[in-house]
């Protein structure tokens, strides 16, 4: 099933990658496709926190909410997000964050197959094209957000 991942070094801090990922209530804002979010619960677990959110995805006439866990490990500045419910088998992403020198090395995987065959035939066609928007998204929100 569709899978990708990369690592990108942008000239941000990890903590300011790891907020703008971990904002997830903003995503409709800058994200391709995202028409609206909704955070239905947060609870402090420790070391970390469980955030329970729906997006709804929007594209032609497509237009599907999903409900995710979002796993936030800011000491780690790694945020893991696992599918609850919608219109996927499965879905799983994995953001790293990692100060370097000269900024912040980005590592993103995600993992995913729809139920339907028609979307998932039709993601499969498109899904490098849509992954390479959705990082370039993050990257221009982060260039409006620390001016670089």
């Amino acid at each position: 099933m569709p899978k990708h991942s990369e690592t990108k070094r942008l000239p941000y801090t990890a903590q300011q990658m790891y907020d703008l990922v971990a904002d997830v209530s903003r995503y409709p804002e800058f994200l391709p496709w995202t028409a609206a979010a909704r955070i239905r619960s947060r609870e402090e677990e420790g070391d970390h926190e469980v955030m329970l959110a729906d997006l709804v995805i929007s594209f032609k006439v497509f237009r599907e909410r999903f409900g995710s866990k979002v796993t936030l490990w800011p000491e780690e500045m790694r945020i893991d997000t696992e599918y609850l419910d919608g219109p996927f088998k499965y879905m799983v992403s994995k953001w790293h964050f990692e100060d370097v020198e000269g900024g912040v090395d980005v590592s993103f995987f995600v993992d995913f197959e729809f139920r339907n065959r028609i979307l998932q035939g039709a993601a499969g066609m498109f899904f490098y094209e849509a992954m390479q928007r959705i990082v370039r998204a993050f990257e221009r929100r982060a260039a409006e957000l620390h001016g670089r």
